[in-house]
């Protein structure tokens, strides 16, 4: 077992979070977690095809960011193929997404993209991308965009801030780096975040970089960089608000890295053989959502009674996802060609 780094100590006491907040967020990483065991479950039965990477364990990235400290349906979010639980986040529909796992004509990519490439653009979610660091530079993009908008075209409504999701190994591919120079040159409203769970599949993230500290690397480049207990969502929350709050203010970007880990292999069809049983049973103790449910039942934020409710709600809408996405229609063969090219509304 490789050692595990120091990470930094965050006092929950200093947290500030309504119990809807709070219960908010707890909603949301269940609903991530029960979806991705609902994933594999299909999986396993033969109703899904091709890689499937699940989320688990990672939940409190994705909801302390989005649903933490962005606007959902606002701001923009750039995913990775691990990319089902940010499009929950972000706010496409459950059903939605299980269809598009189905490869049904219902789901959010209308069965075109499966598991890697979940997109919507009613929710501002910029797409799931397969190829490793492929959507850092579509979230610059879409930064641009947001700046562009409000400096020269004068709208001042276009204060979005975009988050770009991706892992430790993408922070050694070129285009990680040249990406970062152009959004601090340019001041954009970007959220770099790397949930950096130790392993590129099945590469070690220690073996792989010269630094393993993935967010000194924005030093390089004149941004604030952070490192963040990933497994801890009001921690999340706090460093997302802080840097979601420089970006809208015209002071750049940030570079997050939030260690965490996935709780299961790197796809479904991975054996998992690689990572030592300890290293799994240290990290599985520090579950995110256990640890987010302890400080809101401690705080008289919420009751044990109130938490089961969320969960039987979200098993309703996970089991209703999977219902919809059954009897859904397949993409029908004339639309072959469709989705390829723009088309006039």
């Amino acid at each position: 077992m490789v050692q595990e780094r120091t990470l930094p100590k965050f006092d929950a006491a200093t947290v500030q979070i309504t119990k809807e907040e709070g219960l908010g967020l707890y909603e949301d990483m269940v609903l991530g977690r029960f979806f991705e065991d609902k994933c594999a479950e299909m999986y396993y039965r033969g109703k899904m095809f091709g890689f499937v990477h699940l989320y688990n364990g990672q939940e409190a990235v994705c909801s302390g960011i989005i649903k933490g400290a962005m606007r959902p349906g606002e701001d923009f979010v750039s995913s990775t193929y691990r990319d089902h639980v940010h499009a929950l986040s972000a706010g496409v529909p459950a059903r939605e997404v299980m269809a598009e796992l189905f490869g049904k004509a219902t789901g959010c990519s209308k069965g075109r993209g499966g598991s890697m490439h979940m997109f919507s653009a009613e929710h501002r979610l910029l797409g799931g991308y397969a190829f490793v660091a492929e959507g850092i530079p579509v979230a610059a993009g879409a930064a641009f965009q947001s700046k562009y908008r409000r400096e020269v075209l004068g709208d001042k409504n276009a204060d979005q801030v975009t988050a770009c999701f991706f892992g430790d190994g993408a922070a050694n591919n070129g285009q990680f780096f040249e990406t970062l120079n152009m959004a601090a040159l340019w001041k954009l409203p970007i959220l770099f975040v790397v949930e950096n769970n130790k392993w590129a599949i099945g590469m070690a993230h220690d073996r792989a970089t010269s630094d393993p500290e993935i967010y000194k690397k924005a030093s390089v480049f004149n941004m604030v960089g952070v490192e963040v207990d990933g497994m801890d969502v009001l921690a999340v929350r706090q460093v997302a608000q802080e840097a979601v709050a420089r970006a809208r203010a015209g002071e750049g970007p940030t570079l997050i890295e939030a260690m965490t880990y996935r709780f299961r292999g790197h796809s479904l069809a991975d054996p998992d053989e690689l990572r030592s049983k300890e290293e799994k049973e240290f990290w599985f103790s520090r579950d995110p959502i256990k640890k987010l449910a302890a400080y809101l039942v401690e705080q008289n934020l919420a009751t044990e009674a109130e938490l089961k409710d969320i969960e039987k709600k979200i098993q309703e809408v996970i089991d209703d996802a999977v219902k919809f996405a059954e009897s859904s229609p397949e993409p029908d063969a004339s639309e072959l060609y469709r989705f390829i090219f723009a088309e006039d509304e």
